[in-house]
């Protein structure tokens, strides 16, 4: 339930906390240079294809479509996440989205409605997890876990019938004028419903989390369940509300992987898609406009992994990216908290970067496709080891009640 009366202390101070405390104030800047590294491992990846001889339009445009799956997985998990449950079921949610949006679809002969009984079968998926660990106090992490298997066992249960069916093209949203518009045209305004359903969830997830009242009691109950259960606000079913959200947003990136990105069904087609939507969380600091960033990331790994054979890409190449990254990241901090000693010690790095550029272009050594393969989950391992380095940061990020049970007393 949600009392109508003006903002209670308890709310007023985590607003407080989140807008002006001068700590969190100090943190914000200090986050800037993960940002950085972001842009920057992206402005690689977009030479390393430009190198290779790759449309670069094209490449934006398939990027984006990558990263929906993931963006659309990712938020749901934040929202849940910023209410203080760990729902490691992603995995589970996406696939069970991707065969019941792809069944629906080809039965129906609608895509619209495919998408519609994706993120219902998402959501309904997620309130068994709901029920589980808010009313059974079932232990979160065993429970996705779970979740994650038993969606994988029920997709391939289901979708036997529908292995090498194709289903209803999805109707693309062509901007009259606008989408013929050289460059910004095809990237932003030549795509599927879905795409810009995503970008609307972004917005509004945004708009909710930090400009609405309701989204300051989610949060509120994310960082202090106790106290809000204190001020008269049901906790179990702002969390239940919140990990039915995240389930209908896996729901609808399982679904886009199915129609649109890989328009067909074949078993276990997420692979791993649920897992890097996690990373991604953790990577964009449970924030949305870097869970994006994460998400595009991540797509462009994908994609150019397809690519990066062809744009001559070698493993000495993945090293320099590697050392680039890292450069920009440990200047990029020194620079934040005003160290200028730190600063001078990174031309060294910088150095062995530029030298290790050199020699990945004078000795171009082949790489194999399998290893080409591993780079998104790689990248995802190296996302969560790095951001495990800083506890501190992560601790001051995450909600603080993140996993923890709720026993309702009173």
């Amino acid at each position: 339930m949600t009392p109508s009366k003006p903002v209670p202390a308890y709310l007023g101070e985590v607003e407080k906390r989140t807008k002006r405390d001068p700590s969190r104030t100090k943190r914000g800047k200090t986050q800037w240079p993960q940002t950085i590294v972001t842009l920057t491992a992206i402005l690689a990846l977009v030479v390393f294809a430009l190198w290779g001889g790759l449309n670069p339009v094209l490449l934006a445009a398939s990027i984006m479509v990558a990263a929906m799956p993931l963006l659309l997985a990712a938020l749901g998990e934040m929202v849940v996440e910023k209410s203080g449950v760990l729902n490691l079921g992603v995995e589970g949610m996406m696939i069970i989205g991707a065969i019941a949006g792809f069944a629906i679809a080809v039965e129906t002969g609608s895509p619209l409605l495919g998408l519609v009984a994706a993120a219902v079968a998402g959501a309904a998926l997620s309130l068994i997890f709901g029920v589980l660990t808010q009313v059974l106090l079932a232990n979160q992490v065993a429970t996705g876990l779970a979740l994650t298997l038993f969606g994988l066992g029920l997709s391939a249960l289901i979708g036997q019938p529908y292995s090498g069916i194709k289903p209803p093209a999805f109707p693309r949203l062509n901007i009259p004028f606008l989408s013929d518009l050289p460059v910004i045209g095809p990237i932003l305004l030549n795509h599927d419903l879905l795409m810009y359903i995503t970008f609307a969830l972004l917005a509004l997830t945004w708009w909710f989390l930090y400009r609405a009242r309701h989204g300051l009691i989610l949060r509120s109950v994310g960082e202090n369940h106790d106290a809000a259960h204190a001020l008269g606000y049901n906790v179990i079913v702002i969390r239940l509300m919140a990990i039915a959200f995240g389930g209908a947003c896996a729901g609808l990136g399982g679904a886009a992987l199915s129609l649109i990105r890989v328009p067909q069904w074949t078993e276990g087609m997420t692979a791993g898609a649920g897992w890097i939507a996690l990373a991604i969380v953790v990577f964009g600091a449970w924030r949305p406009g870097r869970v994006a960033l994460g998400a595009f990331l991540f797509g462009g790994v994908t994609v150019l992994q397809l690519n990066l054979q062809a744009a001559g890409l070698t493993p000495l190449w993945l090293l320099v990216l590697g050392l680039l990254l890292f450069a920009v990241n440990s200047t990029a901090k020194s620079l934040a908290e005003s160290t200028p000693a730190h600063t001078r010690a990174m031309i060294p790095l910088w150095i062995a970067t530029l030298i290790m550029g050199m020699i990945a272009t004078t000795y171009p050594i082949s790489i194999q496709t399998q290893y080409l393969s591993m780079t998104p989950y790689l990248c995802t391992i190296v996302v969560l080891v790095v951001m495990s380095a800083d506890r501190l940061r992560a601790n001051l990020n995450a909600p603080a009640s993140l996993g923890r049970t709720f026993h309702r007393t009173g």
